[in-house]
C-alpha cells in the first residue's frame, strides 16, 4: 500500500523558490547529503555506546557515493541509524517546522536564496536543484521494515513499504537532463575533496567495474596541526557543522591542557541566523570523546549569551559512555565550559582593538552578547568592557564603557546612560538638556537587555552606572534667564497636578532642563517608561506601575507665562487646556504614546493656525 502525502502549502512554495532560484553553487547539493549520512553515521555510532546491537550490521560506517550515467542517477547511500515512516513524514514533510513562512517570505525578497537554505537547515531539499525525482530508501537500526520515500518535488510525496537488508538510508537522484555533469566521476571526486574532505567517515566514489576509491583524507579536522590546515579547510569545515553558506568572522581551534584535556574549534558567523531571538534557540556545539561524537545539544558547554557560536569540542578526559544525566552534572564539563568561555572572550578582546573589524560582529551578535552582563556573575565585567554603545559624543561612532571614562571629568565617579527604544529620539530627550549643558556625557542604550543588565552591574571599575532619571549630579549652574516666580511655581504645579492626576503622580520643577519646557520621568528606584512599555509589548502586567513625575522648566518662557496666569482665576480653563498639551508633548518626546491623540492634534493645530 502506498500513502500520497501532500506537503504543507508554505513548503510548496519553498520547494518552488528553491528548485527555481539561480544558485552560484549547485553542487552544494551533494555536500549537504554528504553531511546528513555523515549526521547519521554519528548518531548510530552514538546509540552504539550503549546498545552496542544496533549498529551489529553497521562494522564500519562509510558513505557511497554511486554514479550511473547509463540511468542518469546519482546515489548516496549511507549505513547509519536510518529512518522509519514517522522519521520520513516528519523530517522531510515539514521544512523548516518554526521558520517555514519566513523562509518564504525571506526567500522572496532576497536574490541569495543559496545563504537561505543554510540559515534554515533545508539542505536536503536542495537534492531538487539538480534532480526531477528523488527515491529514498531507508531502514531504522533496529527496526525491520523498511520504507521508499518518493517525491518529484512538486505536490507531495509517496511512502511505501518496502525491503532493504540492512540499515541505512540510500539517497537516489533522478537528474535533470541539463545536470547530467552530475555522474562524472572527475567531476564528483572534485566536489567531494571540496566540501567533504574532512568527514570522520570514508566518502566511497563507486567506480562499477573499476571498483571503489576512497575519495576523502577522513580525518578530524580539529586532531591536525593549526599550521598544516588552510583559512579554506577552516571555511569548509565551518560550513559543514552550521549548514551556514557565510564566512566565519572568528576562527578559534586551540588545545587545552592541563587537569583536564580537551581540544576546541569554534567559529563566530558573520551573519545572524534568523532564528537567533527565538525562545527555544540554545546553543549547538557538538561534544565529541576521543573523536566519537556524543551529541550536538550540550547546552552545558556554552551558555545562551553565545549561542551564536558554532564549533565542537573533543575530550579524552571524559568517559565515552557519558550519558545525558552524567553531562548535566559533570565538574568536567563546567571546567571545559569556564574554559572555553575565557579562550573566546580573550579573542573578543583582541578583535575588539580593530573599530570597524569589531562592529561587523557587534551589529550582529552585540545585543546577545550583553546578555551575559546580566546572566554571568563570573566574566560581566568582561563582558561589559566588550560592549559598545552610542553616545551624546558622537553620532557616528559607538563607544565602549573603558572609552567612556577616559573621557570623564577628574570629579566624575558615574557613568550616566539612558534608555530607549530609538537613538534619534533619545538624542533629544529633555533629560539630557542639563547634562549636555555641563559638557557632561551619556550613553544612549536602545536595546531590551540594556534596562536589566545595569541592575547587576551597578559599578564598573569604580564607576557608578546610573541612569539619568536617577542622578545626583549637582545640575545648578547660573543662569541669566529670567525665572518663575516660586509662589506662581507652586500655584501652577498644584494646579496641573489635579487636572492630570489621571496621569501623573505630582508635578515639580527642575533644573535638568534648558530648552524644552517639560519632561517626563519617574520617581527613584521604579520602573523606568522604557521598561514599562517592552513589559507592554510583551503582554506582562505591569503589577507596580512607576509613579510619573511631570518636570517644569521654571525658565522657560511658556512656564513662566503660565505662571503669571494663575494669578487670575478666569485662565484656569486655559491652563488646564496647555497642562493637557504639555504633558502629551513630553510623552512624545519620551517615545510614549499621547491618551487622545485627536485631541492633541486638534489642539496643535488650533494653535498653529493662531500663530500664523
Amino acid at each position: 500500500m502506498t500513502d500520497k502525502i501532500a506537503f504543507q502549502a508554505d513548503v510548496s512554495k519553498m520547494l518552488d523558490i528553491v528548485i527555481n532560484s539561480l544558485y552560484s553553487e549547485k553542487q552544494i547539493f551533494l555536500r549537504e547529503l554528504i553531511s546528513n549520512a555523515s549526521d547519521a553515521c554519528d548518531k548510530l555510532k552514538y546509540l552504539a555506546l550503549t546498545t552496542p546491537d544496533i549498529a551489529k550490521e553497521s562494522k564500519e560506517f562509510k558513505i557511497i557515493v554511486t554514479p550511473n550515467e547509463k540511468a542518469g542517477t546519482l546515489t548516496i547511500a549511507d549505513n547509519g541509524i536510518g529512518m522509519n515512516k514517522e522519521d520520513l513524514i516528519a523530517h522531510l514533510g515539514t521544512i523548516a517546522k518554526s521558520g517555514t513562512a519566513e523562509f518564504v517570505k525571506n526567500a522572496s525578497e532576497n536574490g541569495s536564496a543559496c545563504e537561505l537554505i543554510g540559515q534554515f537547515g533545508v539542505g536536503f531539499y536542495s537534492a531538487f536543484m539538480v534532480a526531477d525525482k528523488v527515491e529514498i530508501l531507508t531502514r531504522k537500526a533496529g527496526e525491520d521494515k523498511a520504507w521508499k520515500w518518493v517525491s518529484n518535488g512538486v505536490d507531495g510525496f509517496e511512502i511505501t513499504e518496502a525491503e532493504k537488508p540492512v540499515n541505512g538510508t540510500e539517497i537516489k537522484l533522478f537528474l535533470k537532463k541539463d545536470e547530467k555533469n552530475y555522474v562524472d566521476t572527475i567531476y564528483l571526486r572534485q566536489i567531494i575533496r571540496t566540501y567533504s574532505d574532512h568527514i570522520a567517515y570514508p566518502i566511497v566514489l563507486n567506480l562499477g567495474k573499476a571498483g571503489e576509491e576512497t575519495v576523502n583524507k577522513g580525518s578530524a579536522l580539529w586532531t591536525r596541526n593549526k599550521a598544516e590546515i588552510t583559512k579554506d579547510q577552516y571555511k569548509d569545515f565551518y560550513q559543514h557543522i552550521s549548514h551556514n553558506f557565510d564566512e566565519p568572522w572568528l576562527t578559534l581551534h586551540f588545545k587545552a591542557e592541563g587537569n583536564i584535556e580537551y581540544t576546541g574549534l569554534l567559529f563566530v558567523p558573520s551573519n545572524a541566523p534568523y532564528d537567533l531571538f527565538q525562545p527555544d534557540k540554545r546553543t549547538s556545539l557538538k561534544l565529541y570523546i576521543n573523536k566519537v561524537f556524543i551529541s550536538d545539544k550540550v547546552e552545558e558547554l556554552m551558555p545562551n549569551y553565545l549561542r551564536f557560536v558554532r564549533g565542537i569540542i573533543d575530550s579524552a578526559d571524559l568517559p565515552l559512555n557519558i550519558s545525558r544525566e552524567m553531562l548535566q552534572h559533570s565538574p568536567l564539563i563546567e571546567k571545559i565550559k569556564a574554559g572555553t568561555i575565557s579562550r573566546l572572550l580573550k579573542e573578543l578582546q583582541k578583535r575588539s582593538k580593530n573599530y570597524d573589524d569589531y562592529m561587523t560582529f557587534w551589529k550582529a551578535f552585540g545585543i546577545v552578547l550583553k546578555e551575559g552582563i546580566y546572566e554571568d556573575f563570573k566574566n560581566r565585567e568582561e563582558i561589559a568592557g566588550l560592549s559598545y554603545f552610542y553616545s551624546t559624543v558622537n553620532e557616528e561612532k559607538m563607544t565602549t564603557l573603558d572609552d567612556y571614562i577616559s573621557r570623564c571629568g577628574k570629579d566624575q565617579k558615574t557613568i550616566y546612560y539612558i534608555t530607549g527604544d530609538d537613538i534619534r529620539v533619545l538624542r533629544n530627550n529633555p533629560q539630557l538638556e542639563a547634562f549636555k549643558q555641563k559638557g557632561i556625557e551619556v550613553l544612549l542604550m536602545n536595546d531590551p537587555i540594556d534596562e536589566f543588565w545595569p541592575q547587576v552591574l551597578p559599578n564598573y571599575k569604580g564607576y557608578a552606572v546610573k541612569h539619568v532619571s536617577q542622578a545626583d549630579v549637582d545640575m545648578s549652574w547660573k543662569r541669566q534667564e529670567k525665572k518663575a516666580d516660586d509662589g506662581s511655581m507652586t500655584k501652577l504645579c498644584e494646579m496641573l497636578k489635579e487636572v492630570l492626576k489621571e496621569e501623573v503622580g505630582t508635578v515639580s520643577v527642575t533644573e535638568k532642563l534648558t530648552t524644552s519646557p517639560v519632561s517626563l520621568t519617574v520617581e527613584n528606584g521604579q520602573m523606568s517608561l522604557h521598561l514599562e512599555r517592552l513589559m507592554r509589548t510583551h503582554q506582562q502586567q505591569t503589577a507596580f506601575a512607576s509613579t510619573r513625575i511631570l518636570e517644569l522648566n521654571p525658565y522657560h518662557p511658556l512656564i513662566i507665562k503660565l505662571s503669571e496666569m494663575t494669578a487670575d482665576e478666569t485662565n484656569k480653563p486655559k491652563i488646564e487646556e496647555i497642562g493637557k498639551i504639555l504633558l502629551d508633548q513630553a510623552k512624545v518626546a519620551e517615545g510614549e504614546t499621547v491618551s487622545d491623540p485627536s485631541f492633541y492634534a486638534e489642539k496643535i493645530s488650533d494653535y498653529i493656525l493662531k500663530a500664523i
